[in-house]
């Protein structure tokens, strides 16, 4: 199920559309599949049904979600692809492979940007 980062020191509904995404990005919620209610999802994560409304319209704005009378909240078509995060972090391996930086060097770089 979803869960929240208790560091994280963006907005709740941010992070509430921050894990409904990374959900679908890694195939917990695939196109066509019914998100649990906004208020199972509040008591899930802890939080009040307005900022999980917030955050579903957000995603709904962005095309990651659709909401349909009578059938609640459904994962877009198309909404699996749409983060393209795992391609680009490909893409940036294989662009510090060709700089002649490896993995671990990489991962250096990216922790030390705040």
């Amino acid at each position: 199920m979803l869960r929240l980062d208790t560091k994280d020191t963006r907005p709740l509904h941010e992070q509430v559309a921050a894990a409904v995404r990374r959900a679908v990005a890694e195939g917990e919620f695939r196109p066509g599949d019914r998100l649990p209610s906004a208020r199972d999802l509040a008591q899930a994560l802890d939080v009040n049904v307005n900022t999980v409304l917030r955050g579903l319209r957000d995603l709904r704005d962005a095309g990651v979600l659709e909401f349909r009378r009578g059938r609640g909240v459904t994962v877009a078509a198309g909404a699996d692809r749409r983060s393209g995060l795992l391609e680009q972090a490909r893409a940036l391996v294989a662009e510090a492979a060709r700089a002649g930086y490896g993995r671990d060097e990489l991962i250096e770089m990216i922790r030390g940007i705040p």
